[in-house]
């Protein structure tokens, strides 16, 4: 069985470019045109899909956290109020769908509860992603996976039995695996890569990919070196923006060279098989000494 699943008109896997996702998640504060704007800056780096959170915050927002304060661009308000001050209603996703749809770059979402995937099927979204603090919420994995979309999975925040049950209640067809550690930002000390290779022993039919949550743009090459075949990143415009994700995302610029940096690594990694390439008989030919007889 290939390790690969279809994502829209992609096959994502084992021997295929890495699929490069451009996390917008909360980034945009609310404001559309700040969305759009991220849009832009996705396609421009060459990213292969951009992705959102969809929430709905009085069900996804646990209850002791939805009348603490907090101070806020929108003054000082609670939690929850905040929660909703950056969600997207169906008027918006349905500006996000057609912005996606003009500039040729497919869009989907984290689903944070089973109302956000009822929500969701409104729009024909190639996939949808479980984020890893909804790994054991099994009824979500359950309603996710009854769309018939491929899944997406994320384990931070989770022990490696923890990520069994949730591969074991999804299912292995039409599923993927992304290695991640939910620190925001992830010092490299905690992004244990080596784990892409024992997620890619412990399931040997499933796509393994890497979610980043790192300042800094190497680790995630190295985790296409080790067998990821999808990357997420997040991406801001400013990483002085307000939000608790901006100081783990990556500025335009950036993420236009995370993207050259995966693209050097994959050509880079070859077949594993050693012979002699055309480009160095020249030197071969001028260079190379023989022991004597």
């Amino acid at each position: 069985m290939p390790r690969e699943i279809k994502i829209g008109n992609r096959v994502v896997g084992d021997g295929h470019p890495s699929y490069i996702i451009a996390e917008i998640g909360i980034n945009h504060n609310g404001d559309l045109n700040i969305a759009k704007r991220m849009i832009d800056a996705a396609v421009h780096a060459g990213a292969d899909a951009v992705k959102f959170q969809k929430r709905t915050p009085n069900v996804s927002t646990p209850l002791e956290q939805q009348h603490q304060m907090r101070e806020t661009p929108w003054g000082y308000i609670t939690y929850l109020e905040y929660r909703y001050k950056v969600e997207f209603n169906e008027e918006q996703y349905g500006e996000i769908d057609s912005y996606c749809r003009q500039r040729d770059i497919p869009w989907m979402v984290s689903v944070w509860d089973e109302p956000s995937v009822d929500f969701m099927e409104k729009f024909d979204t190639p996939a949808y992603k479980i984020p890893s603090a909804s790994l054991t919420d099994f009824n979500l994995i359950r309603k996710a996976r009854a769309t018939g979309k491929p899944l997406i999975l994320s384990s931070g925040m989770s022990t490696l039995e923890q990520i069994k049950m949730g591969v074991a209640i999804a299912g292995e067809e039409n599923l993927l695996m992304m290695h991640c550690t939910s620190t925001y930002p992830c010092e490299p000390e905690e992004l244990n890569l080596k784990m892409i290779q024992t997620l890619r022993n412990e399931f040997a039919n499933l796509p393994i990919g890497y979610s980043g949550h790192e300042v800094g743009l190497v680790p995630s090459a190295v985790a296409v070196a080790f067998g990821a075949c999808m990357v997420e990143r997040h991406l801001t415009l400013d990483r002085a923006m307000w939000g608790s994700d901006q100081a783990a995302s990556v500025e335009p610029g950036g993420f236009e060279r995370l993207v050259k940096y995966i693209r050097v690594t994959e050509a880079s990694l070859g077949d594993g098989v050693k012979r002699v390439y055309e480009s160095e008989k020249s030197s071969l030919k001028k260079l190379r000494r023989a022991a004597g007889n």
